[in-house]
């Protein structure tokens, strides 16, 4: 796991970790967020909005999900597969 990779799955369980799961779509996301959709996360040189990962990794996402792992699993996979990190 690269050191972007793992500031970012850090980042995505702190901001997740409080959300009311089961969580069945991204709108039930954005009260967890500490700056709602403008919340941002980063790591090295890469620098993603909460605006950003719903706009691209909408198809890669499986709700409704039951805890914030396996939230921040897709999420990094999404990244990884759309090439933001």
């Amino acid at each position: 796991m690269s050191d972007v990779e793992s500031q970012l799955r850090e980042q995505f369980m702190d901001a997740f970790e409080n959300a009311s799961f089961p969580v069945k779509n991204q709108m039930s996301l954005v009260p967890a967020l500490p700056n709602g959709p403008g919340t941002k996360f980063e790591a090295g040189d890469t620098t993603i909005t909460a605006m950003e990962l719903a706009a691209k990794l909408g198809k890669h996402q499986d709700f409704p999900y039951e805890d914030a792992e396996s939230l921040v699993d897709d999420v990094i996979a999404g990244l990884k597969e759309e090439g933001m990190i």
